[in-house]
């Protein structure tokens, strides 16, 4: 038990020193991580240390479930994989463990969770589903939602079983109620649930290799039967198994693909980190895959544009305003994550401010991590607070008394907005960060099925293959939730475990 706790401390020590010393290891953000001088260095720094990782002397050539990714969905599946009596192996190509994960910011959205019936939030898994459906205007695989939804809650508690607890709850755009989860303090979700899931694969004794690309998955007599896996860009090594799990993220980082599929979203930031480059949707197709979406890539409207770091949609959740040059308040903030860009980018300069006191600072925790990065501007009065940012102070002024009537009255006579008026904005000092557009989460992906199968061109299931997270598509639409995605990766990496499992004993 002393060993344990001993080890856990250890990890969570790490993780301090990373956000302390290096400036872009980001907290959890879906950010691009960004110092872009020195990408590499950058993200190796920003998970868990590198000595946590499994040695390259301990690797085996077959294993029961081999994982190619080491992120949220990865890391989920192999402990499920582990509880259901397997053997399975995580192959990161990353130097850290972690991917897009470790930048998730605003939380884990799921409905009818123990935590919302604790603190009397009214939620159905019924309007969950009607929400993310008029989120993606209604081009959701409906079958994938249905099961999403309807699974959401026990995933809060799995991850709760793991000492993982999500017990703060506050809301995101498109959604009208209390629903997305974050760790107790109100910080965001990514370096602790990668911590936690870290942690566990540990004491679990889950082999976790790291710098071990994955280039090829491989099949024979029509079934996946293992991997080809880089070590150190120069070790090939061929690993056999039973199944394969594909768990390698999205294409946000992949410039090049982004271009070819969306061409209109050619120059802008990315918040991805730089491991998100699509290989295993390659590698499915190589094997028959099919692919939906791929051309529905969601650009975050609040990106600090210099060092591509995303700031989460929960500073909006606990009652910031956007507000434009001219210090005037220009949509619902809260509005789905599209509407809120085309209206940024309806502006002269496509930029904004996001606009907040010390009230919403003490409520969204991240907001430290964006004040030692840089990014916080702060005035002792909103005319400071004006001067610093460059707007009209009686203008700014006149926004801020009409949003604090707003609140007071439950009634945004401007914008329509409903969500997140719980506190008005009368807290000196204040604050503002300036924010633009930039690419953040690909919604396109392979075509899977609740069983987490990847399925070919016919619909059929490719014997031995499953995939979970942002590699798939399908689920989201045209338009993805803030929160969905950290529920996608539990839900479904819990789900691929499983699946897998029942595969390989069945052989």
């Amino acid at each position: 038990m002393k060993k344990k706790i001993a080890s856990s401390l250890i990890l969570v020590l790490a993780f301090l020193l990373v956000l302390v010393g290096c400036g872009s290891g980001d907290q959890n953000q879906s950010e691009d991580n960004a110092n872009k001088e020195t990408p590499k260095e950058t993200e190796a720094v920003s998970g868990a240390s590198q000595t946590s990782y499994t040695p390259y002397d301990e690797l085996k050539d077959n294993y029961d479930i081999i994982i190619i990714g080491g992120g949220g969905a990865g890391m989920t599946a192999a402990l499920e994989a582990k509880d259901k009596g397997m053997n399975p192996v995580i192959f990161e190509k990353m130097p850290v463990a972690g991917g897009n994960t470790l930048k998730s910011s605003s939380g884990m959205n799921a409905s009818e969770t123990k935590f919302q019936k604790e603190q009397g939030i009214q939620d159905s898994n019924d309007l969950f589903y009607e929400e993310t459906l008029k989120g993606g205007k209604g081009t959701n695989d409906k079958d994938m939602l249905r099961y999403f939804v309807d699974h959401s809650a026990s995933a809060i508690d799995w991850l709760d079983s793991k000492g993982i607890q999500l017990n703060n709850i506050t809301i995101t755009g498109g959604m009208n109620e209390k629903r997305t989860h974050r760790p107790e303090d109100g910080s965001a979700v990514g370096q602790y649930l990668v911590s936690g899931l870290v942690r566990n694969v540990q004491e679990q004794g889950i082999p976790l290799f790291v710098n071990a690309n994955v280039t090829e998955i491989t099949e024979k007599d029509g079934k996946v039967n293992g991997v080809k896996v880089t070590f150190n860009q120069k070790d090939e090594k061929v690993i056999t198994a039973d199944a394969v799990i594909v768990a390698s993220g999205g294409f946000g980082a992949n410039m090049d693909l982004i271009s070819e599929v969306r061409p209109d979203l050619k120059g802008l930031v990315t918040t991805n980190q730089e491991g998100s480059t699509g290989d295993g949707i390659k590698m499915i197709e190589q094997l028959g895959g099919t692919t939906v979406d791929m051309d529905q890539i969601q650009v975050h409207p609040t990106v600090q544009q210099e060092k591509s770091y995303l700031i989460g949609e929960a500073v909006r959740g606990e009652g910031a305003i956007l507000v434009s040059s001219e210090g005037k308040r220009f949509t619902n903030e809260l509005n789905t994550r599209d509407n809120v860009t085309a209206a940024i980018n309806k502006l002269p300069e496509k930029s904004a401010y996001l606009v907040f006191d010390s009230g919403v600072k003490s409520r969204a925790k991240a907001i430290q991590q964006y004040e030692k990065m840089g990014f916080v501007i702060q005035g002792d009065s909103i005319e400071a607070l004006a001067k610093e940012m460059g707007v009209p102070a009686d203008q700014l002024k006149t926004t801020l008394d009409t949003w604090n009537s707003a609140v007071k009255d439950k009634k945004d006579a401007e914008f329509g907005r409903t969500t997140a008026m719980d506190n008005d904005l009368s807290g000196a000092p204040y604050y503002a960060i300036k924010i633009g557009p930039g690419i953040h989460y690909t919604m396109g992906g392979v075509v899977i099925n609740t069983n987490t199968e990847v399925l070919n061109k016919d619909g059929k299931p490719i014997p031995g293959l499953f995939a979970a997270g942002e590699v798939t598509g399908g689920l989201h639409g045209q338009n993805r939730i803030g929160g969905n995605s950290v529920a996608e990766i539990v839900i479904f990496g819990y789900q691929a475990g499983i699946k897998a499992t029942e595969f390989v004993k069945a052989q």
